[in-house]
């Protein structure tokens, strides 16, 4: 290694993710002068192995079955999809896995990039090793932010690594279909990739450890999905956990807990994700390597005045939205402590990320699609909320049936019958994805039941799924 210089900035930030991309959008319109460390390409896991890439794949697929939802259209995309011309799309969306717009894009804002593995050594200090060994020492006056996001956890079993698994990565970045896929998982990506290559013409078996898919929303959220993709094809196996797996002349053979021996040319482990904290020199400033970072609302590193960790890596909310989210707040915070003005770190202060706590967006982009916002009726129950679930089917609003003949769905919203406000809320059904914005906006705006009357959605929208809920919780 050959050491070459050091340079000091206000603020340096490690990762050039959705959240680090934003720290430094921020810094740097405060005037701080910002350096972003990036060892991939900048942009991230969301532009080139997760959002982009994914719902690129997803929405010719999404368009096709509401097309065959409306008669008069539906004998016009019967046939098979293109999937080479949706695997190309898929390749433009992730720029082709080339970063020159971003980086374009960063210096536009006068933040530097330094292209290398970065690392503490100790308080405000990070060295970066580039590809060819040099070594940069950078120094930041003010902060330096974690925002190295997380990878795939495979799980532990016995020569896995010689069977070359797909993670997420794969899955999304794949040039052709395999013929059989077997999924192993139930959340997001097990039940967004099983819908893909499904429709793209794979055999699909997803294995599923607990009782149904998507736990962490309403439980009639897994239930429609599941129904769907068993619906299209696909063979899945709840209760069911992986013993071993091999590979041999290029075919995956997994033994479940069943006892069922099952083939297949590739397998996706969709199993959770893990921090990318374990070679960040953490312990040169007290802190576990390989941990997740606890952090308070300004998003500062619990016991550390200088140091931050944004996004994904601090386990708050595992969401590209929700990590552009926090660095907008980080960076103002960061910012603010900057120049000694008045931090507002109270509840729902421009210098703290309250949405955290109760405020959560999410869509599955699968067919239906699931969005949620807050807390589920579970959550809220264990919270100590005295709430109420109040559900309707989306058979009972106008909107629906226009949208598609047979539209099935379901919606539930989650009131505090102490307070008067939605703690959450949940759509389940096509095209909802585009609905949960109005959920989030009530949900973090506190909005009383009583106001929610006079927000008159429009006829014949699915919005009218508004007024269906609300005539429920009057009537009942």
């Amino acid at each position: 290694m050959t050491q070459t210089e050091t340079i000091a900035y206000d603020v340096v930030v490690l990762g050039g993710g959705p959240s680090g991309e934003n720290v430094a959008d921020r810094t740097r319109a405060a005037g701080l002068t910002t350096a972003v460390v990036e060892s991939e390409l900048l942009g991230g896991e969301c532009s080139y192995w997760a959002c982009m890439p994914s719902k690129a794949l997803l929405r010719p697929i999404i368009a096709r079955a509401d097309a065959r939802r409306l008669p008069g259209l539906a004998q016009a995309v019967q046939g098979p999809l293109g999937t080479q011309a949706v695997l190309a799309r898929r390749d433009e969306y992730a720029a082709r896995w080339k970063d020159d717009g971003q980086v374009s894009w960063l210096t536009g804002t006068g933040a530097d990039l330094h292209r290398g593995h970065g690392r503490l050594v100790g308080p405000r200090t990070v060295t970066v090793t580039a590809p060819g060994g040099t070594v940069t020492t950078l120094t930041a006056r003010h902060a330096v932010a974690v925002c190295t996001g997380t990878r795939a956890r495979l799980p532990d079993l016995p020569g896995l690594a010689g069977v070359a698994p797909w993670t997420s990565r794969e899955a999304t970045s794949a040039k052709a279909a395999p013929g059989r896929l077997i999924v192993v998982g139930g959340g997001v990506v097990a039940t967004e990739m099983a819908t893909v290559w499904r429709a793209l013409g794979s055999h699909v078996t997803v294995l599923v450890r607990g009782k149904g898919l998507l736990n962490r929303m309403e439980p009639f959220a897994g239930e429609l999905v599941a129904d769907a993709l068993t619906g299209a094809g696909v063979d899945l196996r709840t209760g069911t956990s992986v013993e071993s797996v091999t590979r041999d002349n290029g075919t995956v053979a997994v033994v479940t807990s069943a006892g069922d021996r099952i083939e297949a040319d590739e397998i996706l482990f969709a199993t959770g994700r893990v921090p990318r904290t374990d070679d960040l020199g953490l312990d040169t400033v007290g802190l576990e390597p390989g941990s997740w970072l606890d952090v308070d609302d300004s998003l500062r590193v619990s016991g550390t005045d200088w140091l931050y960790a944004v996004g994904d890596v601090n386990h708050r909310a595992l969401l590209t939205h929700q990590g552009k989210y926090q660095a907008r707040i980080a960076g103002a915070a960061i910012a603010a402590r900057a120049a000694g003005t008045p931090l507002l770190d109270g509840p729902w202060g421009s210098h703290a990320a309250t949405a955290d706590h109760d405020a959560v967006p999410q869509v599955v982009f699968t067919d239906p699609e699931a969005a949620a916002v807050g807390l589920s009726l579970a959550e809220a129950e264990r919270a100590g909320h005295r709430v109420r679930a109040v559900d309707v089917e989306f058979s009972s609003v106008a909107g629906a049936g226009l949208y598609a003949d047979g539209y099935r769905g379901r919606a539930r919203m989650v009131v505090d019958l102490e307070d008067e406000i939605l703690r959450g809320v949940t759509f389940v059904g096509p095209g909802v994805g585009e609905l949960i914005h109005s959920a989030t906006v009530a949900v973090a705006g506190r909005v009383p039941v009583s106001r929610l009357w006079h927000a008159v959605p429009s006829y014949p929208t699915l919005s009218e799924v508004w007024l269906r809920l609300l005539e429920a919780l009057r009537d009942n």
